[in-house]
């Protein structure tokens, strides 16, 4: 499961997102990092645009 699935079952914390983004640089992944957590398009935008906050508030909604 990715990062967004996870955080959306209420198995892990929003803050799991610096532990994935780490294992991802670190990683040989092709895929983008907004992929390899499991974000969409708008997700992403937020995430880039805004702040870690914004995504945190938009999955949070997402989650109830």
């Amino acid at each position: 499961m990715n990062f967004k699935e996870l955080y959306l079952s209420g198995e892990i914390e929003f803050e799991e997102i610096h532990r994935y983004t780490s294992q991802w640089s670190r990683s040989d992944d092709t895929q983008s990092l907004a992929k390899f957590l499991g974000l969409n398009e708008i997700e992403e935008a937020v995430w880039i645009d805004e702040s870690d906050e914004a995504l945190e508030d938009m999955l949070f909604e997402q989650a109830k």
